[in-house]
């Protein structure tokens, strides 16, 4: 290569160095330096939420699942409906169903008063999460930080991205596998569901169907709380035992066929995952170590970061 081949060559490569965009990456320490109390307010205004309501816990971490399956986790889920879009709360999936909101506005509120305009609302909502976890004796794990909010949001692709409780267990995998979560991370993230309610309308089918896959007893005794017709809204929890309490009873629900809903029982049923519902329900360490992995897993989908999005002031609104 001659003298001025070379000279080309290095400032060529300069350049596109320069022009690369750097790709940021979450860091569990991002705040450290820039709010260094900001965990700890969160984690304050979510103990004293799921303490005045143990079903919020169910609610956040439900929120953050939803906010990741749609674009990422951008707190797109966060967003009201404004003149330029229809956000995703009224999306078939959340409509009538996803609550926390006022939660985590108010945690935003708390992290906003010592630290202006520095942590997001797609981090709040991730840390929210793991903290509703612990606060109703579920397992903890680091959360990575550091990701930004979108200025927009889309019912129909809330719609097209979120499961639903009809879902049969290959559509279910498939669209996990979508965003890079494996079936483990399915059945894993599934566990969620041995805390939190369900409404009436979400399980009619299921318990007046005389299937082989729900328990006789079972289905007579969530048909007192839910009839036949009417009654959409009324609530119903997930696991009769321990509503409350994050364990692997949920998984035991599963064997006894006592599933309430349907997208919950197809993960026992005779298919590809019923050898790892049984090793949750023989080893509930390994369920609560697998769904602290899911969850940074499943939070690090697609996450705004760097010059992509903004830090929102307040989380219903994009600035």
């Amino acid at each position: 290569m001659t003298f001025f081949a070379s000279i080309f060559f290095l400032i060529v490569s300069s350049v596109l160095i320069i022009n690369t965009p750097c790709q940021a990456q979450l860091s569990s320490s991002f705040y450290d330096s820039t709010c260094p109390n900001a965990l700890s307010t969160i984690r304050t205004s979510i103990s004293q939420a799921v303490s005045a309501e143990p079903r919020m816990a169910a609610s956040l971490i439900r929120l953050h699942f939803h906010d990741c399956f749609v674009q990422g986790c951008d707190a797109s889920i966060l967003l009201n409906d404004s003149p330029t879009f229809t956000g995703e709360q009224t999306a078939l999936q959340n409509n009538n169903s996803v609550r926390g909101f006022e939660v985590i506005e108010e945690a935003k509120r708390e992290v906003e008063s010592i630290c202006p305009g520095i942590v997001s609302c797609a981090d709040i909502l991730s840390v929210a999460a793991r903290d509703a976890s612990e606060a109703v004796g579920g397992p903890s794990w680091t959360v990575n930080l550091g990701r930004r909010d979108s200025t927009t949001a889309s019912r129909d692709l809330a719609t097209a991205s979120l499961p639903r409780f009809t879902d049969p267990l290959d559509t279910l995998i498939g669209n996990f596998g979508d965003l890079g979560l494996n079936t483990r991370d399915l059945v894993a993230l599934s566990g969620s569901h041995t805390i939190g309610q369900a409404r009436c309308t979400t399980f009619r089918a299921r318990i007046y169907s005389n299937g082989s896959d729900i328990e006789a007893d079972f289905a007579t005794t969530r048909r007192q709380q839910c009839p036949a017709t009417g009654g959409n809204d009324r609530l119903a929890p997930l696991d009769l035992v321990t509503p409350n309490s994050f364990d692997n009873n949920y998984f035991r629900n599963l064997v006894e066929r006592r599933g309430l809903l349907q997208s919950d029982q197809v993960l026992f049923s005779g298919g590809s995952t019923d050898s790892i519902v049984t090793e949750y329900v023989n080893n509930p360490a390994t369920f609560a170590s697998d769904f602290g992995s899911a969850m940074v897993r499943m939070g690090d989908i697609q996450p705004l970061t760097g010059q992509n999005g903004i830090i929102r002031t307040t989380c219903g609104v994009a600035n």
